[in-house]
């Protein structure tokens, strides 16, 4: 069971959220982005950086995630990929996808990117919030739970 990050676009409080978990659940924690990434010191927390690029970071996230792995993304597609693999996927605001939602979750995705593209919606999403922050501490932890 390990967690993987995709660290490029996490915001710093759920990184910090992750590192206090890895250490206290003695779960490992690997960071994967293409920028320099500092963490703490910890045998549970690992990074590795790869070369930029279009979807780079997720490719080697999917290929290293095993079954039963969580990954941490905003990234509904990689989610997908992650799921596919017998994996689970938590985004930063505390939504989990799951067998039973990413491809709802995707087909959403894809129609308001075409909506988007068409000049039919604008904006994006809001602000990274306490509550957003809360409801990815309970999502982690009940994950945590049921993983040990």
């Amino acid at each position: 069971m390990q967690i993987w990050v995709d660290a490029d676009a996490c915001p710093g409080a759920i990184k910090a959220m992750l590192f206090r978990a890895a250490q206290r659940r003695k779960v490992m924690v690997t960071l994967v982005a293409n920028q320099p990434m500092t963490v703490p010191r910890s045998e549970f927390i690992a990074t590795i950086r790869v070369p930029g690029g279009m979807n780079i970071a997720d490719r080697q996230i999917v290929e290293l995630t095993q079954p039963g792995d969580l990954v941490i993304t905003a990234d509904i597609p990689l989610a997908a990929d992650v799921v596919a693999k017998g994996g689970q996927a938590l985004d930063p605001r505390g939504h989990l996808y799951t067998e039973a939602n990413v491809k709802e979750r995707l087909a959403v995705r894809n129609l308001f990117d075409e909506l988007r593209g068409g000049g039919l919606v604008t904006g994006g999403p809001s602000n990274f919030s306490p509550r957003d922050r809360q409801a990815f501490a309970n999502q982690l932890d009940r994950w945590l739970t049921r993983a040990k």
